[in-house]
C-alpha cells in the first residue's frame, strides 16, 4: 500500500494595498504637524497680525514694526523661562516682582557704594538666582503649590521692594545711575540699540531670539529637555525610572531668577532709575503668553518656540491697539479675548491630533 504526497499549496499574496493595525499606522502630515503645541498659535500670530496690518496701516513702516518687536522681546525674554517651568509642571507668581527687586539691588548698591554698575549686576544675578533657588527648595521640600509658595514670594518681595528702596533712598525710586563708572558698558549689554535699513533695532531682540533657540535646543535636543517634561508629566513615574526631580525643579525656577534678573538689567538701563512699586501683574503677562504659546496649566507639554508667537501676540496687540487709534484701555479686554481664544484652539488641536 503506498501513499501519494501531494505537492504544498501556496497562497498567492493578495493584491491591493497592505492593510495595517491602526496602532502601526503612520498618521497624515496634517495630524503630525497639528501635534506640534506652536501650531496653533503661529497660526493665532499671523491671523493678528493681518488684522493689525489692515486696521493700522502704521504697523507696516519698519519703525513700528521694531517697536512691535521691542515690546514683544521683554515679555518674550521672561516668558521663555516661565514656560519651561510651566512644561516642568509648576508656576512661579512672583516673577514680575522679581524683575523690580533685581533691578532696584543693582541700581541701590552700585548708588549707595559708588562701586561700578558690574558689582551692582554681579550681586543682583546672585539674589535673583537664590530667590528662584528658594522657590524651587520650597515646592520640594514642603510638597505645597507652587502657586502658595510663590504667592508668598510675591508678597514678601512686593512689600520689601517698597519698605527697602523708601529707607535707603528716602523715596519710591531710585537715584539716576547714569553717570556711575561701567554704566555705558552695562547699556550695551542690555539696552542697546543697532541700526538695520535705516531702523533702530532694540539689542533684547536680539537676546530674546538667542534664548529661544537655546531653550529649543535644550527641550529638544538635551537630556535635562527629558526630565522637564518628565516631571512635568507625573514626577512620582519621572523619579521611579531615575530622573533627578528635585535638581530639575530646583533650576527650573533658578531659570526664572535668571530671566527676572536679565529683564529687571534692561529696565534699569533704559531708564537709568527704577520705580519700586512696578512690576505687579506682569508675572500674569508671562504665564499668558506661555499659556497662549502651547503650554498646559497641568505640565508637561509645551514649546518655547510656541512661547515666542505667544509674546508676538502680546507685542502685536500692545502696540497695535495704540497704532489703530483705538482706547488704550481695551487692551486688557482684547488680551482675555486673545488667551480664551488661544486656550480654546490649542484643546482643539491637541484633541484633533491624538484623534485616530
Amino acid at each position: 500500500m503506498s501513499t501519494t504526497q501531494q505537492p504544498a499549496v501556496t497562497t498567492p499574496p493578495a493584491s491591493g494595498p497592505r492593510r495595517t493595525d491602526g496602532r502601526t499606522a503612520r498618521r497624515p502630515l496634517v495630524l503630525r504637524l497639528l501635534a506640534r503645541p506652536e501650531v496653533g498659535v503661529l497660526l493665532g500670530a499671523l491671523a493678528v497680525l493681518v488684522f493689525f496690518l489692515i486696521a493700522a496701516p502704521t504697523v507696516r513702516q519698519g519703525s513700528s514694526m521694531a517697536t512691535v518687536l521691542y515690546q514683544a522681546s521683554t515679555i518674550g525674554i521672561m516668558a521663555l523661562p516661565v514656560a519651561l517651568l510651566m512644561i516642568g509642571g509648576e508656576f512661579d507668581l512672583s516673577s514680575g516682582v522679581s524683575v523690580i527687586t533685581s533691578a532696584l539691588t543693582a541700581s541701590m548698591l552700585s548708588y549707595q557704594l559708588t562701586v561700578n554698575v558690574w558689582t551692582g549686576i554681579v550681586v543682583a544675578l546672585i539674589l535673583s538666582l537664590a530667590i528662584g533657588a528658594f522657590n524651587g527648595w520650597m515646592v520640594v521640600r514642603t510638597g505645597l503649590p507652587s502657586f502658595l509658595v510663590t504667592l508668598g514670594t510675591f508678597l514678601i518681595l512686593q512689600g520689601a521692594n517698597l519698605a527697602i528702596t523708601k529707607h535707603v533712598t528716602g523715596n519710591v525710586a531710585t537715584d539716576d545711575i547714569s553717570d556711575m563708572d561701567g554704566f555705558e558698558q552695562a547699556r550695551a549689554v542690555f539696552a542697546s540699540s543697532f541700526d538695520v535699513g535705516g531702523v533702530q533695532v532694540k539689542i533684547t531682540v536680539v537676546w530674546w531670539l538667542v534664548f529661544a533657540a537655546i531653550a529649543t535646543w535644550v527641550l529638544l535636543r538635551t537630556k535635562y529637555g527629558n526630565w522637564i517634561f518628565a516631571v512635568g508629566g507625573n514626577k512620582d513615574s519621572a523619579r521611579a525610572v531615575g530622573v533627578p526631580v528635585t535638581f530639575t525643579k530646583i533650576t527650573l525656577f533658578m531659570t526664572v531668577g535668571f530671566g527676572a534678573w536679565f529683564v529687571g538689567m534692561h529696565n534699569l538701563f533704559s531708564f537709568n532709575t527704577v520705580q519700586s512699586g512696578e512690576g505687579v501683574g506682569q508675572e500674569l503677562i508671562y504665564i499668558a503668553a506661555a499659556v497662549i504659546g502651547g503650554c498646559l496649566l497641568t505640565g508637561g507639554y509645551g514649546s518655547a518656540i510656541g512661547t515666542v508667537f505667544g509674546a508676538f501676540m502680546f507685542g502685536m496687540v500692545n502696540q497695535g491697539i495704540v497704532y489703530a487709534g483705538w482706547n488704550a484701555d481695551w487692551f486688557k479686554a482684547f488680551l482675555g479675548v486673545m488667551l480664551l481664544g488661544a486656550t480654546l484652539v490649542n484643546l482643539w488641536v491637541r484633541r484633533t491630533a491624538t484623534r485616530r
